[in-house]
């Protein structure tokens, strides 16, 4: 029987939510909340299907690759839900994203549903009134070229980290993962560490003066370029190995900088010549998905992973438009909402005549999609959403809506004039200076916007808009001051999480949809790590790095990802096919398969292999070899089991310490572990040393225990600074068979202290620990000590098996037996003691109450009292807005109560033979008793 019913399926509760509202009664908006299922680990896999041919992969990389493909656990719930509203529904309405991960999340809800309805494909990139009824009435069938290039880089990506990484688990640590571009991005970040490394530090000088045209007061500065005809050399003439690129420069030391600017306070300045020029700025083009990141990061301070998150958000409550793409074309209605915009804010002289059009200069760019934009026919301005939005998501909006108005605005006009000045030195030397200066007359689309800039250790400061006096050839000047002014120059910058994805967007590397999830990756993995918004690369991505690129060249190779990236986009396009392409990657052809430019498609005399046969083939890899980093001096960085250390070894017959002659046989290898704190460039021969001589020192002694007599040394461990007693040699030693060695006593230091300043007192005090408080008499009588103790999980007391935590590491000294008979005289609570939230966020829209951030024992979370739900690592625990708090409760409401069916079927199959048992054993005792 017809209901008239229709069901909308989306991804997230969100967007569901905001499209629901646009739809009318007769539609059923539900929210999949991502993919529902995906090809499961091996562990994973049913017994019967492990042992066939999906067991290794999920693939069956021998008939036409396959896939095997299940939902996942936290998703069976959703799914029954979904197939119950199919059940109502006339019509089912794929509304997910038009990108190919959004057709493959509608494919698979295809395949599992299999509905008997009629199914529509639902597509739209904004999400208003108008695009959402549009789209309902405006359908397609499901796209299988974009499903098909999607499952293979999912197969893609599986056969990549499934082949390659247990070669990184056997020869360098286990636990680690490749992947087809978080491999590639990691090497991004170690070549520029390696050029860090590789970088000599040049020292040059030159001279910089304040002039005045004779009669007047208004100075302007310049700065020495020539000396005799010669140009004086400036950071950019030197290479990274700290020689001049050019003998026609003269390179001032700090004597003759010196020599000149105190001639040039004496000498006759003219100008020599001026010359002026017309100044143009263009308007930079709408966002992309990567400039987007880039510009978050570099005016709000935002990581590429909560820049998607925010634009997530603005998206799927309507403000922007789909914010993954890699496009810079604006429709029509957005051309003329943006210049009506600016016309009527600025006036009509902003806007010119014709709509500016921009095209991508990017490999591999792609033109599906619009540039982010302001959604809507007309655009809302910042002021406009101010009583709707706050914090990070009003602050990108308005980003977006300057970028984009800014985009439709004129160019930026003005003027730039060059000075040059001259002079004759009392050495009969001659001197040039020069100074230059830009003065915009006309803003253009300077008036709504500037991009942002990123760091640039050859730029100009002259670039910047300053005014020059009027001037002209012959004009003599006084000379007001001049100083000779030291410089260094510096390595190439880090990357930033920015620079990294434009990086990786000039290489075509990845894909808008994957950029943020690359650059968070390769942190969660351990590969890079930040210091302030730059990007280290850890030893452990060095030694992976080596590996790949000596064993796995072309799968590091950059032209070679970018050309898996548009061999995909082929498939996409139906011009390629899934299976025989995935063959040829996986199991090579003719000669073989892995060429740079095309895969399959053997480069002339070369002999490249498919991936299978790579692995295959690998031959021995010295492991040792592999994770070994010179760093100069014959000083070597290793990265062990247990993490990287330094190591030298000192020739036989050399004493490591002092480096003096011994009788001593063998070299000797000295080993000091490496701190996270120290970055690879930093690991010079003189910070080894440095690091190898504390590791050969045994602790500082602080005194004797006037008790025992003993030592107490202060040291730095592997977990943190500490101190500890010495014990005599005999206390050590094995005290015959099956008895322990005597330990000595052993205290970590409280956060607030210090290693280089403790001192004996605070350190026998740490020693004395564990503290009896006191005794209390229980209701049977018996007397119990209560006692004050450090524990892994901070400072508590603990009566009997009772233990309450403290709140501060001083409380172990400082509590008396009245305050902690208070502490057991409150209920006890389930962990830690209740500690006052970290940000109260306001009520949640679906349960009403209000929504706390607190600390938890595993780290940061939101709860209503009701729901839990863990902080990702991007969300910060004092910024996070409501709206984020809300979104993870959804999320976690979405997911279902955690649940333990399998441990809850094992126990309950366990308890039942167990009784089956005992009834079987009492049957056979009362048998035996009647006979």
């Amino acid at each position: 029987m017809s209901t008239g019913r229709k069901l909308v399926i989306v991804e997230s509760p969100a967007k569901a939510k905001t499209i629901g509202g646009y739809l009318g009664k007769d539609y059923d908006v539900e929210a999949s909340v991502g993919h529902i299922r995906d090809i499961p680990t091996p562990s994973e896999m049913p017994a019967e299907i492990k042992k066939g041919p999906f067991g290794r992969f999920g693939v069956d990389v021998d008939s036409g690759f396959e896939a095997y493909y299940v939902v996942d656990s936290d998703k069976k719930k959703k799914v029954a839900e979904l197939k119950r509203l199919l059940k109502g529904a006339d019509e089912l309405y794929l509304a997910t994203d038009e990108d190919r991960e959004g057709e493959a999340i509608a494919w698979h809800l295809l395949e599992v549903l299999k509905p008997k309805v009629p199914v529509k494909r639902m597509v739209f990139h904004e999400i208003t009134k108008e695009a959402i009824q549009r789209a309902a009435s405006a359908t397609r069938d499901l796209d299988t070229a974009l499903v098909d290039a999607q499952e293979t880089r999912r197969i893609l990506d599986r056969l990549y980290g499934y082949e390659v990484s247990p070669v990184l688990w056997r020869k360098v640590k286990a636990g680690l993962s490749a992947g087809r571009v978080q491999s590639v991005a990691t090497r991004i970040v170690v070549e520029r560490e390696r050029e860090r490394m590789a970088f000599v530090r040049s020292s040059y000088w030159d001279v910089e003066g304040d002039f005045t045209p004779d009669g007047q007061s208004n100075q302007f500065a310049a700065r020495l370029t020539a000396v005799d005809g010669r140009r004086v050399a400036v950071g950019r003439d030197f290479a990274d190995d700290g020689t001049l690129k050019s003998r026609e420069v003269v390179h001032l030391d700090q004597e003759l900088a010196t020599s000149i600017a105190a001639q040039v306070l004496e000498a006759q300045v003219s100008v020599t010549g001026v010359q002026e020029k017309p100044y143009t700025r263009r308007p930079s083009a709408p966002f992309t998905t990567s400039t987007l990141q880039q510009e978050a990061s570099r005016k709000l301070r935002l990581s590429s992973k909560n820049a998607m998150r925010v634009a997530q958000r603005l998206y799927e409550n309507g403000y922007i438009t789909y914010m993954r793409t890699d496009s810079t074309t604006l429709s029509e209605a957005a051309l003329t909402a943006a210049r009506q915009q600016a016309r009527d804010l600025y006036g009509a002289e902003y806007v010119p005549q014709a709509p500016r059009l921009y095209e991508k200069k990017v490999k591999n760019a792609q033109e599906a999609h619009e540039a982010i934009r302001p959604a809507g026919d007309r655009f809302r301005t910042p002021a406009q959403v101010a009583g709707e939005l706050r914090g990070d998501e009003f602050a990108l909006y308005e980003l977006i809506w300057k970028r984009t108005v800014a985009s439709q605005m004129a160019d930026a006009r003005g003027s730039t004039a060059t000075v040059k000045l001259g002079g004759t030195l009392g050495d009969g030397r001659t001197v040039e200076f020069s100074a230059s200066g830009t003065v915009i007359t006309f803003r253009g689309f300077l008036a709504a916007y500037e991009e942002g800039r990123d760091e640039d250790r050859n730029r100009n400061a002259d670039e910047d808009e300053r005014r020059l006096p009027k001037l002209s050839e012959g004009v003599a000047l006084t000379v007001v001051r001049a100083e000779a002014d030291g410089h260094e120059t510096t390595p190439p910058p880090r990357y930033t999480e920015a620079t990294l994805v434009k990086a990786m967007e000039e290489k075509g590397i990845g894909r808008p949809s994957t950029y943020a999830s690359t650059v968070g990756t390769i942190q969660d993995r351990g590969y890079v790590h930040t210091r302030g918004s730059a990007l280290v690369p850890t030893w452990l991505a060095f030694a992976v790095t080596r590996l790949l690129e000596e064993h796995f060249t072309e799968l590091v190779d950059y032209d070679f990802t970018a050309s898996m990236e548009e061999d995909l986009d082929r498939i996409a396009g139906g011009d390629e096919q899934r299976a025989e392409w995935l063959k040829r990657f996986y199991f090579g052809e003719g000669d073989g398969a892995l060429v740079a430019g095309k895969p399959g498609l053997p480069d002339a005399g070369s002999a490249h292999l498919g991936l299978k046969q790579l692995v295959d083939d690998l031959g021995d890899i010295d492991a040792r070899e592999i994770s070994t980093i010179p760093i100069g001096d014959g000083i070597v960085v290793r990265v062990g089991r247990y993490g990287p250390y330094v190591e030298e070894t000192v020739p036989q017959g050399v004493n490591a310490a002092t480096g003096e002659m011994t009788d001593g046989a063998g070299d000797t290898p000295r080993r000091a572990t490496i701190t996270d704190d120290i970055a690879p460039d930093e690991m010079t021969p003189e910070k080894a040393r440095e690091l190898l001589e504390q590791s050969a020192d045994d602790g500082r002694v602080l005194g004797q225990d006037p008790e025992t007599g003993r030592d107490i040394v202060a040291k730095a461990g592997r977990y943190g600074p500490y101190v500890t007693e010495v014990l005599p040699e005999e206390e050590t030693a094995t005290k015959g068979k099956g008895k322990a060695k005597a330990k000595p006593r052993t205290a970590s230091l409280f956060k607030d202290m210090d290693l280089g300043t403790i001192d004996l007192d605070a350190a026998l005090k740490l020693l004395s620990l564990p503290r009896v408080v006191g005794t209390t008499t229980e209701e049977d009588g018996t007397e119990v000590e209560i006692t004050a103790q450090n524990g892994r999980y901070g400072p508590y007391l603990k009566k009997g098996t009772d233990s309450r935590s403290l709140t501060t590491e001083q409380q172990l000294f400082d509590i008396t037996l009245e305050e902690a008979l208070a502490i057991y005289a409150q209920p006890k609570q389930r962990g830690r003691a209740a500690a006052a939230p970290l940000k109260e966020l306001g009520p949640d829209p679906v349960s009403g109450k209000p929504m706390l951030v607190k600390d938890g024992r595993f780290g940061p979370y939101v709860t209503d009292g009701e729901t839990n739900a863990t902080l990702r690592k991007a969300d910060d625990p004092e910024s996070i807005p409501a709206e984020r708090g809300a979104e993870l409760l959804a999320e976690k409401r979405a997911k279902g109560p955690t649940t333990r069916k399998r441990a809850a079927k094992k126990t309950t199959k366990k308890t039942a033979t167990k009784k089956a048992a005992t009834k079987k054993a009492a049957t056979k005792k009362t048998a035996a008793k009647k006979s």
